[in-house]
């Protein structure tokens, strides 16, 4: 009598990230084994370190608002000067005339998305000491009420400063481009399919980003 074989068991739930960024890439393969290829090019999780510094943490990436790298480079380079060699503080922008922030490149909506997030920091709007123990969605929801930013920029900060494990940024270009890299898809699905898409590899998304951001970097002739 010919032996059975079994079928492959669905790997186990997991509701509680890993923390070894090892441990991590290797669930991704098992989840998704499309993964694979980007994982042994880039080898492990290794985002960029936080700042440290929630406040200029959100300035740049204000700064660097819908601008290429060297463009917004040095536009936000420009806007940190202002302040001499301290990095800049909220009271130190409010302090600033509109005048001065449009002298170092900035748009006249970006300079008063940074006046609105310095000041929504100074009232308490948005309280730094806290974020890092907020939900994510209290988080965005706080960071959407400035001027200017939007979900992503929010999204941003939740995964490279506070290393939220489990953001999947589903209107990034490069997640988008780099999913359809990986699985050898013709179109890049929306954000929608994303979305959905997505919901396997639960709570290790901001990983599953990350290898996405990757995949274009490698992947890409």
């Amino acid at each position: 009598m010919r032996a059975t074989t079994a079928a492959a068991s669905p790997p186990p739930v997991i509701t509680k990230p890993l923390r070894s960024p090892a441990a991590i890439a290797k669930r991704l393969v098992r989840l998704d084994p499309a993964f694979a290829p980007v994982v042994r090019a880039a080898g492990p999780f290794a985002p960029r370190p936080p700042s440290g510094d929630a406040f200029n943490a959100l300035a740049r990436a204000i700064a660097y608002q819908q601008l290429a790298g060297r463009a917004a480079a040095a536009i936000h380079g420009r806007f940190l000067a202002i302040y001499g060699t301290d990095p800049p503080t909220p009271d130190a922008v409010l302090a600033s005339p509109v005048e001065t922030l449009r002298a170092a490149g900035l748009s006249g909506a970006k300079a008063a998305a940074l006046i609105d997030l310095a000041t929504k920091i100074s009232d308490g709007t948005i309280p730094l000491d806290q974020l890092a123990s907020m939900p994510d969605d209290e988080v965005v929801a706080r960071l959407t009420a400035v001027r200017g930013v939007g979900r992503w920029t929010a999204e941003m900060f939740l995964l490279f400063d506070l290393r939220r494990p489990d953001i999947w940024p589903v209107d990034d270009y490069g997640v988008r481009k780099g999913w359809t890299l990986i699985h050898g898809q013709a179109a890049m699905p929306t954000a929608k399919e994303l979305t959905t898409l997505g919901d396997s590899l639960r709570p290790h998304r901001s990983a599953a980003a990350w290898y996405c951001w990757r995949a274009v970097d490698t992947l890409t002739p």
